[in-house]
């Protein structure tokens, strides 16, 4: 599955699957996330969490897959990215029994 793309080079509809949270401060969080819509592109901004009330607005400032950085991130993939900005506090770590979260934003726009 591909993320939505406009005509008009605009925004593109991501979604990051949180597996593991490892690290947070008051603005910045590192997880190991799975894209499950996207390619997901250096730069993207969520600001929701599927199924939650709180509102985030964070950036995704870098992406590394076997120790090394990468611009995207293509579906079905796994990466060690880092989230910065507000609500990492609401991120959390999938756990046994209990659904995954998804952070769904957008793509920067492409020039």
């Amino acid at each position: 599955m591909t993320g939505h793309t406009d005509p008009g080079r605009r925004a593109v509809e991501v979604e990051l699957q949180i597996d593991q949270v490892t690290a947070v401060t008051a603005t910045e969080a590192t997880a190991t996330v799975r894209c499950i819509l996207g390619p997901v592109r250096r730069g993207a901004r969520f600001d929701r969490i599927r199924d939650a009330v709180e509102g985030i607005d964070l950036e995704l400032t870098q992406i590394r897959v076997h120790h090394r950085s990468v611009e995207e991130l293509d579906p079905v993939h796994t990466a060690l990215v880092t989230l910065r900005g507000r609500g990492v506090r609401h991120l959390r770590s999938a756990s046994p029994g209990s659904r995954w979260q998804v952070v769904r934003g957008t793509n920067p726009p492409t020039s």
